[in-house]
């Protein structure tokens, strides 16, 4: 991929997507808590965090939050993970929330053979209400105007969230390409988020509109399917362990999807058997060039807490393209991040980089003093 020097940009990476507030209600149950614990995410923010806080790269957020004490909280949090909030957009609040407001997410853990479950509150949000043509996408994506990215970054859950915000995912993803900035894209498909407006076909529907704007493809095999069309042969098998981490059906797919859409520049899915909510099987196999790479895989991994370790497989994944490490570096790299993610609470990473590669270098769980 031709991926701008370093130098030449203000930002390594520049997402677009909605920032809730997580609260977990740790060990015990959303419904039966007396407590929540507060945590910032949202998928594509996930990504521009890990890779400032695990790999020390320069990341911002394209958002937009309700300005009110919630909004605030967000925002606090936001400042604390590192990534720049220059485009952070405040919108005015009217005091209940019937205009605007902020998202929640409410999600439990799991454990053993019950699932963990997420509840979202996120209708009417300021995000969601983003239209074409509010943003100087030029602006942000010019060096020559102060501004600049070698990578952008979106998804399937921006773009569910409105009939205006595939539109401005759209916008955002030609004024990149115009620029040469890499374009990628975690399909992120959310049942909870297009039952009410068109279901699975919508979900094609636009999908399918952005994908030729896509250099760098992610998702599941749910994903694929669900948002593109592209059946995993053999998926209703996915819960015997030989068959999640066998990429042969796979790697059929991603050929599929390559003829389909020959911008693609790399193709990347996790492969997960969940034995239980605290143990899944764990690997994942990119595409790059012609060539498969399978990454390192990580059978009976504990869980701690599951969300966010596909955005920590993103962001390993597109360092391990920024910093020119290959794809084989990069897919084990993004594999092995997104295995350490799920092992601390909330949304985001909270590993190193050192942790990362002493895994991916064979290293056990022996305690470092």
């Amino acid at each position: 991929m031709n991926i701008h020097p370093a130098r030449s940009v203000r930002f390594d990476l520049i997402s677009l997507g909605e920032v809730m507030l997580r609260l977990d209600p740790g060990e015990s149950r959303i419904s039966t808590t007396r407590e929540f614990r507060a945590w910032e995410g949202g998928g594509e923010y996930n990504v521009a965090r890990g890779l400032r806080r695990c790999f020390g790269l320069r990341t911002a957020i394209v958002t937009a939050l309700a300005d009110n004490p919630v909004g605030r909280l967000i925002e606090d949090l936001m400042l604390q993970g590192g990534v720049a909030l220059d485009h952070l957009r405040w919108v005015p609040y009217d005091g209940v929330g019937r205009s605007v407001r902020n998202g929640l997410n409410f999600t439990e853990r799991g454990f053993g053979v019950r699932a963990a479950l997420g509840c979202s509150d996120r209708g009417h949000t300021a995000v969601s209400q983003l239209h074409p043509g509010q943003i100087d996408w030029d602006a942000i994506f010019d060096p020559a105007q102060g501004g600049g990215a070698r990578w952008f970054h979106t998804g399937g859950i921006f773009a569910a969230l409105s009939e205006s915000t595939h539109q401005v995912a759209r916008e955002a993803m030609q004024a990149a390409r115009r620029h040469g900035v890499i374009v990628s894209y975690d399909l992120n498909y959310r049942d909870s988020l297009w039952k009410a407006i068109g279901g699975k076909q919508r979900a094609r529907e636009v999908n399918s509109e952005l994908a030729p704007l896509v250099d760098v493809m992610l998702g599941n095999e749910e994903d694929f399917t669900a948002a593109l069309g592209l059946e995993v042969e053999g998926a209703e098998n996915l819960e015997h362990a030989s068959f999640a981490l066998d990429s042969s059906a796979f790697r059929a797919m991603i050929q599929r999807a390559v003829a389909t859409y020959p911008n693609f520049q790399v193709v990347a899915t996790t492969l997960r058997n969940a034995r239980t909510a605290t143990i899944n099987d764990w690997s994942a196999i990119a595409w790059h060039n012609g060539a498969f790479y399978n990454a390192i895989t990580l059978p009976a991994l504990e869980i701690f807490d599951r969300v966010g370790g596909g955005d920590s497989f993103a962001s390993g994944l597109i360092y391990g393209f920024l910093a020119d490490k290959g794809a084989q570096w990069a897919v084990d790299c993004g594999c092995v991040h997104g295995a350490l993610a799920m092992t601390t609470p909330g949304d985001t990473t909270m590993v190193t980089l050192s942790e990362v590669e002493r895994v991916m270098q064979g290293g056990s769980a022996r305690v470092q003093r």
